[in-house]
């Protein structure tokens, strides 16, 4: 199959519909269709076949979109880049992943090409750090990114054509391209897009073209309400908010809730599975320590350390399959052994369900802090923290200690011009969970390191090299 002929069905039906907002420019699914398969075309004039590899070095835009869609129409395999990647960072991807085109600048073509080339090829490659330092390249076929996206347009969001989904998180990441960009495209909504995220210019563009979706990261959310934007006239169009690729903490969650009136809708997933658990748009139902239940088509195991299932309730890995689910790592077979095992994903994630079926996740197994024989999960202490009136954000490590082992570490943001010392978060915390959970040291900073899908890089904070402490 070829996931671009799904959308080629889209515009068949609804042609002159409007497919992308971007800036001044309008592009019906009609002219979005002829600029893919001048891409093609263009590609095609390159010397590159089905099967060939291209990566594609574009920022946030309707000229990003037409590269991709042209490449996947041909049967090309597509590695996305971020523009912001360091030439470093950019050529140890290249390396890995052998493109024999990068595209970096505009293909400004249409053609009456109707023809999309059926493939067994994989359609995307997307890229995550690896465990060793080289990075690590998940496979997605045309048929895993047709089951990711139609999820995430059906039982999760369920975009119709009348939608407006706002694209300001970046395409080259699986939350952008999978949640602003194709799963919308494919249930023929309007996607608008934002080149790069500030508050004003996401609440700007939600008020000018009505947006009804919000796709983005807890950070975006707290930036938008500290800055005063993030009221009820902000906001008045959109049906709900959606979290992805960094945990939404549910302080964060009721805060925007009360403030803009709309709901966010929180959620679990990877580079590896686009958003296999999920809250649903038609479920109303919210649980302050959950992310959400499986997605249809989601199955799911919780296994102890010797690989039996636990109980609900109970604390063990999460492993997942699904249709959506990579084929595995790029010319990785050792790391792919270690992730897929008799065609489940092992996610590394600690977690427990509910009687009625939703998960929480405790923390991740490599993040767990064994101090003093006592387990400490990390993401308990963060949402301590997080209740806190100052504090912004917030990430938990261990570090090492000569006599427990490891020590609890605590780092923090704080809001728009609160102040709090150390010492203050610290007595917060042993007011609310038990001494041995208790942070040690507690660090103020301007900001989290952070990957550019927004998640906090943990392994820079327990390295002590983040830059810019505030105490």
């Amino acid at each position: 199959m070829n996931f671009a002929t799904l959308l080629d069905d889209v515009a068949a039906r609804a042609p002159e519909r409007l497919a992308l907002i971007d800036g001044t420019t309008r592009i019906t699914y009609r002219h979005l269709t002829a600029r893919a398969a001048g891409a093609q075309h263009w590609l095609s004039e390159q010397g590159l076949r089905a099967g060939d590899r291209v990566a594609l070095a574009l920022p946030n835009g309707a000229a990003f979109v037409a590269a991709l869609l042209g490449a996947l129409r041909a049967g090309i395999t597509v590695a996305p880049l971020n523009p912001q990647l360091t030439v470093d960072e950019r050529a140890r991807i290249l390396a890995d992943f052998g493109a024999r085109v990068v595209v970096d600048t505009p293909v400004d073509a249409t053609s009456d090409m109707r023809s999309v080339v059926p493939t067994d090829a994989p359609a995307i490659v997307l890229y995550t750090s690896g465990s060793t330092g080289r990075p690590k390249g998940a496979v997605l076929s045309h048929r895993a990114l047709a089951a990711a996206n139609r999820a995430w347009a059906e039982p999760i969001l369920e975009l119709t054509g009348d939608d407006r989904v706002l694209a300001v998180l970046p395409l080259s990441h699986s939350y952008g391209i999978n949640g602003t960009l194709l799963a919308p495209l494919l249930a023929g909504a309007t996607v608008v897009i934002v080149e790069r995220f500030s508050t004003e210019s996401v609440v700007a563009t939600v008020k000018a073209h009505r947006a009804t979706v919000f796709p983005g990261v807890a950070t975006m959310f707290r930036r938008i309400l500290d800055a005063g934007h993030g009221t009820r006239d902000d906001f008045t169009s959109l049906r709900f908010a959606v979290s992805g690729a960094a945990p939404c903490p549910w302080a964060l969650a009721e805060e925007w809730r009360e403030r803009t009136g709309k709901r966010i809708l929180r959620g679990y997933g990877m580079t590896e599975m686009f958003r296999p658990i999920s809250y649903l748009a038609n479920d109303p139902r919210d649980f302050p320590d959950a992310i959400g239940r499986p997605v249809p088509g989601v199955e799911i195991k919780v296994l102890d350390d010797g690989g039996a299932a636990v109980a609900r309730g109970e604390i063990g890995e999460l492993l997942l399959r699904s249709e959506a689910a990579m084929d595995g790592y790029l010319a990785q077979p050792l790391e792919t052994a270690a992730a897929m095992v008799d065609g489940w994903f092992r996610t590394g994630d600690l977690v427990k369900v509910s009687d009625v079926g939703f998960l929480s996740v405790v923390g991740r197994k490599k993040d767990l802090i064994l101090r003093g024989g006592y387990s400490v999960y990390p993401p308990e202490i963060e949402a301590v923290l997080i209740t806190h009136r100052s504090v912004a954000e917030a990430a938990v490590v261990g570090v090492p200690h000569a006599a427990l082992g490891e020590e609890v570490a605590a780092f923090v943001t704080l809001r728009a011009g609160a102040a709090v010392s150390p010492d203050d978060l610290i007595a917060w915390c042993k007011e609310r969970v038990a001494g041995y959970k208790c942070p040690r040291s507690v660090t103020i900073m301007a900001e989290l390191p952070k990957s550019a899908a927004g998640k906090v890089v943990k392994s820079r904070l327990a390295s002590n090299t983040v830059s810019n402490p505030r105490h």
